[in-house]
């Protein structure tokens, strides 16, 4: 059986490389590259309140909903014009949102220790009982870019409505680093 035998500089190239990688993938915003995902500047608030408050190293942020690449908020109810997959992307889009209004109050993702808590909320048919599934849109999607620090306490739940007639809001408290 033959050795192999690599060049020294060979080696620390692939070590570097493989070093690259690591730094990389623990790094929320080179995954939200890596996953095509572009955080836009999140609107005002439509009314007397903040989309993100800070207490000490934790961030509050207020109920968002599903926005759209156009801008527009997705908008139905579960189970009637919104089907379950379509829900789940509303729930993923909402991440997205949340992700977009904590970066304006923080300024860097890598400054997440981790998501804490969130609230799910979905605008459903009294029949629709999958809320939980639903939010997993959104649950997965802060695993993809938080990895094990994405995972978080979580509620969710089905409301008659929701405002502007989107199918889901979501609220959530993270934590910082220090």
């Amino acid at each position: 059986m033959k050795k192999l035998i690599l060049n020294p500089l060979i080696m620390l190239l692939l070590l570097a490389q493989s070093v690259s990688a690591q730094v990389k993938s623990n790094d929320p915003e080179a995954r939200l590259k890596q996953m095509g995902i572009t955080l836009k500047t999140p609107g005002k608030p439509t009314a007397n309140f903040l989309l993100a408050v800070r207490v000490g190293n934790l961030v509050y942020l207020s109920g968002h909903g599903p926005v759209k690449e156009d801008g527009e908020y997705m908008k139905g109810k579960v189970g009637d014009q919104i089907n379950f997959e379509q829900a789940q992307e509303a729930a993923r889009l909402t991440g997205i949102s949340l992700l977009s209004a904590l970066k304006a109050e923080i300024g860097d993702l890598n400054k997440v220790k981790r998501i804490v808590k969130v609230l799910g909320m979905v605008n459903a048919v009294p029949t629709f009982d999958r809320h939980s599934q639903v939010i997993n849109g959104f649950s997965d999607l802060m695993v993809q870019v938080f990895g094990e620090n994405g995972k978080h306490a979580r509620s969710a739940i089905g409301l008659g409505s929701l405002p502007m007639g989107i199918p889901v809001e979501i609220e959530m408290i993270v934590e910082l680093k220090e």
